[in-house]
């Protein structure tokens, strides 16, 4: 983990609630997709965990949902302004697990993090495939990014507006070597039920701390209680134990 200022050069919405910013400064604590960042707001007492969508050695780019003080206020932000972040966050995703043609699955922002997974992949010869769901289509975003890198792309809907109607679950392709998916609660309960591979799960979860000092974000394992900031976000499927 590490603290650093870093300064804004683009903030840009995608969607009616949804933007992605880039930020300038050191990210060389951040080794893994799947891992976050945590941004101090002045006046906020709680930092705001925000997934890694890409990074490169001079910047992170983040795409964030506004939904709340803090994430409204990024959204009005503009570049050349700085803020305090912790980066290196997390444990993401371990690519070597995926196999010759791995399956990625992200429901809203749970998509962001998938998008660097799929780039290494990628980058490493895989054939990827990328499911995407929304609840309708003016709320789809990435799907141009995820093509752009090769990997085949199925957006699903909830309301049918666009692509396939339903569920991630409901456009899953017939064979896939391993998965990673990032969503939803819900969502990730119903990814776990239909998949036939071993996989990977990234939980979204409200967090104090961000790094394993609170213990707020916690949730039971086989191997007992794990801190989703600290020990994930990224679970294995074979660990997991769902609460009822």
């Amino acid at each position: 983990m590490k603290q650093s200022i870093f300064t804004i050069t683009e903030n840009t919405a995608l969607t009616a609630n949804v933007f992605r910013m880039t930020l300038a400064g050191d990210t060389s604590a951040i080794t893994a997709a799947g891992q976050f960042i945590n941004i101090r707001l002045d006046g906020l007492f709680l930092r705001r965990p925000i997934s890694v969508y890409d990074v490169s050695a001079t910047d992170v780019t983040i795409i964030y949902k506004a939904v709340g003080t803090g994430t409204e206020r990024m959204s009005r932000m503009a570049a050349g302004e700085t803020l305090d972040v912790l980066t290196g966050l997390g444990n993401g995703y371990d690519l070597e697990k995926a196999g010759d043609a791995p399956l990625l699955l992200g429901g809203g922002v749970g998509v962001p993090p998938l998008y660097l997974a799929a780039k290494r992949l990628r980058a490493a010869g895989r054939k990827v495939s990328v499911v995407l769901g929304f609840n309708t289509a003016s709320e789809v975003f990435c799907e141009d990014a995820f093509r752009a890198l090769g990997c085949d792309v199925t957006v699903a809907t909830a309301d049918g507006s666009y692509g396939v109607m339903g569920f991630v679950t409901d456009a899953l392709p017939a064979a896939y070597s391993y998965f990673y998916v990032c969503g939803p609660e819900p969502m990730l309960k119903a990814v776990y039920r239909k998949t036939v591979t071993d996989g990977q799960f990234s939980f979204e979860e409200r967090m104090g701390c961000g790094f394993g000092a609170c213990m707020g974000c916690s949730c039971r394992t086989v191997t007992g209680y794990k801190r989703i900031c600290k020990d994930g976000p990224v679970l294995e499927k074979g660990e997991i134990l769902w609460e009822d």
